[in-house]
């Protein structure tokens, strides 16, 4: 293709690649933002019974182990979920999902989070198209 062909009138490339627009999957199925976001929540239930079991036994050291521990079955268990919920549906499906539940459970989130933004209508959707005979 020619530089012309590549371009239209007002300079944008007419062909991009759509692979370039995904993120990449890092481990399990899920991409960065997901892999962290899993990896953040674990570690941080891992911190309760870790810090308890550091209390108990007088041992600081349970705490990171407890934390990793609970980041390893996390991605392990939490991956293999997050793909499962994912399988077959549209790249941004599980973050509008997300944002959704999140917007109709804490409405005072919505604002935040863009929620004002989603359609909130539940039912038949009609395209009000009369049948010609």
């Amino acid at each position: 293709m020619t530089q012309s062909e590549l371009l239209a009138r007002d300079g944008t490339v007419l062909f991009l690649p759509h692979r370039l627009n995904r993120q990449p999957v890092v481990v399990r199925g899920l991409t960065a933002d997901e892999l962290f976001t899993c990896a953040g929540l674990s570690s941080l239930l891992g911190a309760i019974p870790g810090s308890l079991l550091a209390w108990a036994f007088g041992a600081l050291a349970m705490i990171p182990t407890a934390i990793v521990l609970s980041v390893a079955l996390g991605i392990l268990i939490g991956g293999g979920f997050l793909r499962r919920q994912k399988r077959g549906r549209p790249e941004t499906w599980l973050y509008r999902n997300l944002q959704m539940r999140i917007t109709r459970r804490v409405p005072a989130l919505a604002g935040v989070l863009g929620g004002h933004d989603l359609i909130h209508r539940s039912g038949a959707w009609s395209t009000r198209r009369t049948q010609h005979s």
